[in-house]
């Protein structure tokens, strides 16, 4: 059941940064409105080019893979260091440095309320499965 939540909410996660990759806006069709929704970074006005995105989406892909290899050592390994990123990344919504690096908003509201809680979900989810 949890690799399977996983695998869905990963692989919607991939499949909207290939989107944003290939040039199209989606929920928002306005990139500088949909690029201070989901990155945030002060001043943002575009999003970011095909090769972030692409990255994203090879990296999660790849996670999504390892939740269903075989249980073997490497299995192992790899998903406490996926889970480490997403609890890292899930922890840094609510600390002040990552703020002042991320202010925009909605991006900063969606962060503490969405984005970060999300991430320790998906960390809590790798360490189970």
């Amino acid at each position: 059941m949890i690799a399977m939540l996983l695998t869905l909410t990963l692989g919607l996660i991939a499949a909207l940064h290939l989107l944003w990759g290939f040039g199209f806006w989606f929920p928002i069709r306005d990139e500088a409105r949909l690029a201070r929704t989901v990155v945030g970074a002060k001043g943002i006005v575009e999003m970011p080019g095909a090769v972030p995105c692409a990255l994203v989406v090879v990296a999660l892909l790849f996670g999504i893979s390892v939740i269903h290899w075989p249980d073997v050592t490497a299995r192992g390994w790899l998903l406490r260091a996926a889970a480490g990123v997403f609890l890292l990344r899930g922890l840094a919504s609510y600390a002040p440095v990552w703020r002042r690096l991320v202010p925009e908003q909605p991006f900063a509201r969606l962060d503490r309320a969405f984005y970060g809680p999300l991430g320790l979900a998906i960390g809590v989810g790798l360490l189970e499965v």
